[in-house]
């Protein structure tokens, strides 16, 4: 991507320095339950800071709309950010301010007031043409970060040369979220594995009953033209469901947990793959040269539904290929499980993962290449 690295930026030393950070992490009760991202700016910090740099982060955190809203301030991110990178100043949350979201000229310019350098290591948004991400390296000599500029080239060399075989693994919820990624996908794949509630609207391309299951009807075409393409996709082969009056989250509350085949009766619901799918399905995963894995197998929070996800996720980890998480709902289960560091690379950004597989490219990283166009 001919990223300018840090290596690029002018001395850093007394200098000040502007790092768009992604500590957009999970806060329960004031306390924050996984701090990944946090961590992954570390090296970056680190960098700038034995260089002399004075560092100023910046982040936005959850959805506030544009106003200062409690629930989203960043407290417990900063107290953390200063036990782990003691002298960083973080600002306040950059959605509070409707000029992030909006590329307001007025914001970006209250941003850099006093700042020297920027550095952009923030790959979980780069996917978004927000001020913070594309207005600074207009103003100011910019980079990469560590993390980020790791993030684009694993997921280069991933689309571009990976190893074979090349298998992917998706799940979640919509296969509309999907759909431009799996046309991406199978021009590079060996295999692609689906599983997760877009499961169910392939079994019903192919002409199977799927109870009350997760469906998307106005997808089934799509399915079809994917499973007619000519390339290996493989869906579930059995599925987990629970029954009538059952509540995902709440085993007390009843309803049967049964294992069908790939049609489930009227009335149960499909929430995780079965057992021989969870079999073959990490067969494939132990096998390949390249594994990608973005989305869960199903409601692996409820424990009744988290054995296809765990089986998945223990195959990658004992996989001898190069593994991937392409962060998200994928990031939290590995990490739930206790295999985060048996994994080559897990991503922090999620849909900006996605999106650049789709689009081999993101508003943030032109706007880096500009930057340094511009020198």
């Amino acid at each position: 991507m001919d990223l300018p690295q840090l290596e690029d930026l002018p001395d850093p030393s007394g200098k000040r320095v502007l790092l768009r950070a992604d500590f957009n992490v999970p806060i329960t009760d004031g306390h924050i339950d996984d701090d990944l991202r946090i961590r992954a700016a570390l090296p970056t910090i680190k960098w700038l800071q034995e260089r002399g740099a004075t560092v100023t982060a910046c982040t936005h955190l959850g959805r506030p709309k544009g106003k200062k809203d409690p629930r989203f301030g960043v407290a417990p991110v900063r107290e953390r950010l200063n036990e782990l990178a003691p002298g960083v100043e973080l600002l306040m949350n950059l959605r509070f301010d409707p000029g992030e979201e909006g590329n307001d000229a007025a914001f970006v310019d209250k941003l850099v007031e006093g700042q020297d350098l920027y550095v952009d290591d923030a790959f979980g948004a780069a996917h978004r043409a927000h001020a913070s991400i594309v207005g600074p390296p207009s103003r100011l000599p910019s980079a990469a970060g560590r993390c980020l500029a790791r993030e684009v080239e694993v997921l280069s060399t991933l689309l571009e040369k990976p190893e074979r075989p090349f298998v992917a693994v998706l799940g979640g919820s919509k296969v509309s979220d999907k759909l431009a990624v799996i046309d991406a996908l199978l021009k590079s794949v060996d295999t692609l594995v689906i599983g997760g509630g877009m499961c169910f609207t392939f079994l019903k391309a192919l002409g199977h009953d799927v109870g009350d299951s997760l469906l998307q009807a106005d997808q089934v075409d799509a399915c079809k033209r994917l499973l007619d393409s000519g390339r290996r996709i493989l869906i579930p082969t059995d599925v987990v469901a629970l029954g009538p009056g059952g509540e995902i989250g709440n085993p007390d509350a009843g309803g049967e947990v049964k294992t069908f085949g790939q049609d489930i009766p009227a009335g149960w619901k499909g929430l995780d793959i079965g057992p021989g799918t969870a079999a073959a399905f990490a067969d494939e995963v132990t096998g390949g040269g390249t594994v990608l894995w973005n989305g869960p197998m199903g409601v692996f929070e409820d424990p009744r539904f988290a054995a296809g996800t765990r089986a998945v996720a223990e195959a990658l980890a004992d996989a001898e290929g190069f593994t991937v998480i392409g962060g998200g709902d994928s990031a939290s289960a590995i990490a739930a499980f206790g295999l985060a560091d048996r994994i080559d690379h897990v991503s922090t950004g999620g849909g900006a993962s996605l999106e650049y597989i789709e689009k081999g490219d993101l508003p943030g990283l032109a706007a880096l290449r500009e930057a340094a166009a511009r020198g």
